[in-house]
């Protein structure tokens, strides 16, 4: 799958559901790495945002936003058995669309599970019910056998890091003297992350691209979709909760149904943050924003079942963005999480930086392993058009998932952990920049205690209490 081969011949079409900044940046993607016609594909959208990138590559561009009412009539005509919906979009419900391709015969990928326009904020509902681990259970009901292959969640994150743990993991086991044969199962890979005593992992992100003009008062600034971070920032804070954790959260909820692998705390994620740290960003505080690979990393590494297994991580986001958006995440907290009325998605006007995004091991007996990707947005022009840092670190993921659906038709609703890790790296490498990894013997214990900081448990750094920035 990767750079180097010769592209895979689709007879089919593609479906593009949303076409913001993922969205264009999977498209020249692709092109390159499918043996498609521009007619083969068409653009479904809700605005007018990307016309100019899809007239570039000749592909077809409508502006039709997808609502319960119309999803069917604009959808049905365009997919046919063995044709490809690629759902790049926000506020469009990912079960509708995953029922669709299963009644047409189509393949399907997302890199979130979204709900309708409004559900992530909408008060009439619980926050349970708003919650990803509550999509992720709606999604998973879709499960069929023989049916065509539906990818949940394989963007960077979720997605590229569940296999990023993977090799992580492996990489573990290779420097404490841990020798161990490729995992085959879901129960391989529980058993070897409990054996390595792999107690918490964070998916630690820093954002150090910088773009120009700056952030102005009243203003939303993102390097990737601002609807789709603030949506997801709204939402309850959720994490996976490990079997060493001892300290229950005061606000934290369980939930009545379902894996039992996560609980969600009663207030946004981007009102909760935690301490992490990444190589170049070094020790720093990022913001638990809920994502679906925090309930299917834990779920998946779980031995045993229920809210008391055997063995579990804890498993969650902890998100330092550009230093822009952290600017204009506190305005909107002081607005009571009304959007400001301009909001500004920053490609082109980029000018430096990189995305550090890797996944953070703790635990085992080298203390702390951050595996990831380094990429510049020089690097990430320099690779693919219509890109940045950011967005390459998805867009690749996509398309590398893409690929492996039409390679593996029939594989039913799946996620990223349940497919082959190697096969999905190989594709995406030459697009992470720097691939690194790197031990570190920093804990969240670090410095800390003489600030009115007495509530923290020094017997076992690696509890969420003491991650927790109170």
């Amino acid at each position: 799958m990767g750079e180097n081969r010769k592209a895979l011949a689709f007879s089919g079409r593609i479906v593009m559901v949303g076409f913001g900044s993922i969205g264009q940046g999977t498209l020249p993607l692709l092109l390159r790495h499918i043996d498609l016609k521009p007619e083969q594909i068409v653009i479904v959208t809700g605005d007018e945002n990307g016309r100019q990138v899809a007239a570039e590559y000749g592909v077809a561009f409508h502006d039709s936003p997808l609502t319960p009412a119309n999803c069917r009539a604009l959808l049905e005509p365009r997919l046919a058995r063995g044709d490809f919906l690629v759902n790049c979009s926000n506020d469009v419900s990912s079960v509708a669309l995953i029922a669709l391709c299963q009644e047409r015969g189509a393949l399907y990928i997302d890199t979130c599970i979204e709900p309708w326009a409004g559900g992530y904020t909408d008060v009439s509902v619980s926050p349970e019910q708003r919650s990803n681990y509550h999509l992720r259970e709606s999604a998973l009901a879709l499960k069929r056998p023989g049916t065509p292959t539906a990818i949940l969640t394989h963007g960077a994150n979720p997605g590229m890091v569940s296999h990023l743990v993977k090799e992580a993991l492996l990489n573990v086991a290779r420097d404490t003297g841990h020798p161990v044969a490729v995992p085959k199962d879901r129960a391989g890979w529980a058993q070897l992350a409990c054996d390595l005593d792999i107690k918490a992992i964070h998916i630690a992100e820093r954002d150090f691209q910088v773009a120009m003009p700056r952030k102005a008062p009243g203003e939303f600034v993102n390097t990737w979709s601002v609807e789709g971070f603030v949506g997801e920032g709204c939402q309850p804070a959720e994490l996976g909760w490990g079997s060493h954790e001892r300290h229950f959260p005061a606000d934290g909820r369980r939930h009545a149904a379902g894996c039992k692998a996560a609980i969600y705390l009663a207030r946004p994620g981007a009102s909760t943050e935690v301490r992490t740290w990444t190589p170049l960003g070094g020790a720093i505080h990022g913001f638990l924003i809920t994502h679906g690979e925090s309930i299917s990393l834990a779920d998946y590494f779980t031995i045993g079942s229920g809210e008391r297994p055997q063995y579990r991580p804890t498993v969650h986001y902890a998100y330092h963005p550009s230093d822009d958006t952290v600017q204009s995440v506190h305005e909107l907290a002081g607005r009571n999480w009304q959007l400001q009325n301009a909001h500004r998605l920053v490609k082109d006007e980029i000018v430096s930086g990189m995305d550090e995004l890797g996944v953070l091991l703790m635990g085992h007996a080298k203390g702390a392993y951050w595996y990831g990707s380094r990429l510049s947005i020089e690097q990430a022009r320099a690779l693919c058009p219509h890109n940045s840092a950011t967005s390459l670190q998805v867009t690749a993921p996509v398309v590398a998932g893409v690929i492996w659906a039409m390679r593996h038709p029939d594989r039913g609703v799946i996620e990223p952990e349940e497919m082959d890790y190697a096969e999905i790296m190989d594709f995406i490498r030459p697009y992470l920049g720097q691939v690194v990894g790197e031990y570190s013997d920093w804990t969240p214990l670090d410095g800390r205690g003489w600030l009115f900081e007495e509530d923290l448990d020094r017997d076992d750094p690696w509890q969420f209490k003491n991650f927790r920035v109170v």
